[in-house]
């Protein structure tokens, strides 16, 4: 059939293509063609600083390969939406990201020039876990050698970053999205909100995404807890949601209801 397999003999054997050998083209059909669509429009959303040119060729890519009446529709899906970031800080680029992402698989250690909130300049030696994305950042999870700790590093703080030669044994017991979890919930987050929406749980439920916080029936309605480090924009977002609701705390979050309460009357009232 031309398709070169290659095997190798005995007890560890097997058989496997050849490394780089193509396959013919993907055929998707229009539920898995929008799902890919969704997720290369999403990229600006994920703030990685990813080319245009690049997803645009991506998609085009893509649309190639469809029937007509499912090209159709996943070209009016890419005319029409539009998933912008909430932040205007530095993004990393989509290649840091897959340095790192190689330097999880292979357990490959990785030297860091990391800038702290303090604005104190290191270099480190850490032993890559994982990745995690919250709320417009980036972070890398790993065990730090400088501080002998399992650390959380914000990618857009650091400033030069080249794998090293040097493998680590991965400790199987260190579970570094629970560790992810916790620190910025729990640790990086300053402020808990706690609400209480006048609505159905299972209403809600469409609205708010599991990882954004708790949601649980109560007396009176729908209680949400989650923890952000921006009050101004939790503010934003649960107007956004145009359900009903009662702040319970902090009191602080009521302050920055009415200030996002007198932005809007500004613009309204400007001519």
């Amino acid at each position: 059939m031309g398709i070169p397999v290659e095997g190798t003999p005995g007890r560890f054997g097997g058989y496997q293509l050849r490394a780089g050998y193509k396959l013919p083209p993907l055929m998707f059909n229009e539920e898995e063609a929008v799902a890919i669509v969704l997720g290369l429009l999403g990229s600006s959303w994920l703030e990685i600083g990813q080319s245009q040119a690049v997803v645009e060729e991506a998609l085009s890519k893509i649309t190639r390969v469809l029937p007509q009446g499912a090209r159709e529709k996943v070209r009016a899906i890419s005319s029409l939406v539009i998933l912008s970031p909430y932040r205007e800080e530095a993004r990393p680029d989509a290649s840091l990201l897959i340095l790192l992402g190689e330097s999880i698989q292979t357990r490959q250690c990785v030297q860091i020039a990391y800038r702290s909130e303090s604005d104190e300049l290191t270099r480190r030696v850490v032993e890559p876990y994982g990745l995690v994305g919250r709320r417009g950042r980036w972070y890398l999870v790993g065990y730090c050698r400088l501080r002998k700790d399992y650390r959380t590093f914000r990618l857009d703080r650091m400033k030069k970053t080249h794998p090293l030669e040097e493998r680590f044994r991965k400790n199987e017991e260190f579970d570094f999205r629970a560790y992810a979890i916790e620190y910025l919930e729990n640790t990086l987050a300053k402020w808990r909100i706690k609400v209480v929406f006048d609505v159905e749980l299972s209403r809600i439920r469409k609205r708010v995404p599991a990882s954004y916080g708790t949601l649980t029936k109560v007396d009176g309605g729908v209680a949400f807890e989650w923890s952000t480090d921006d009050l101004d924009y939790g503010a934003r977002y649960l107007m956004g949601l145009r359900v009903p609701f009662l702040v319970k705390e902090p009191t602080e979050l009521r302050e920055a209801l009415r200030k996002l309460a007198q932005e809007a009357g500004r613009i309204a009232d400007i001519a």
